[in-house]
């Protein structure tokens, strides 16, 4: 059975700090990219990082760019998002997602596997 299960998140306030982590079991880990979305309250999901298969790291929405730091640890089969000097529009459901590849991509519709998500919210 594949599995995703996300876990860090929490309540903060404005300019604290969270690691969010994505355990994996159920599919050949070295095998997927693995991605962050977040989804805010009647917004769409919008993906956040990224890191493939190789290492590579893909980061997208310009507002979270040099705050946020993706990897992977392959022995755990887990992937981590910290996310540092958080803002109150950060605040969102965080999913992790799994596309088979080598390779990232910035939409929803092109993963594979989804886990349920983990809850951010930051005050200001």
């Amino acid at each position: 059975e594949v599995q995703l299960v996300e876990s860090g998140g929490g309540s903060v306030q404005a300019g604290g700090t969270l690691r969010l982590s994505c355990a994996t079991s159920g599919f050949t880990f070295d095998s997927y990219a693995i991605a962050w979305f977040r989804q805010g309250q009647g917004k769409d999901r919008e993906a956040v990082s990224c890191i493939s298969s190789t290492d590579s790291v893909t980061d997208w929405p310009n507002s979270m760019k040099g705050r946020i730091a993706i990897s992977r640890d392959t022995a755990e089969k887990t992937v981590f998002l910290q996310i540092k000097n958080l803002k109150p529009e950060d605040t969102a459901d965080y999913y992790c997602a799994a596309l088979w590849g080598r390779l990232c991509h910035p939409g929803a519709h092109a993963y594979d596997y989804w886990g349920q998500g983990t809850h951010v919210s930051v005050s200001a």
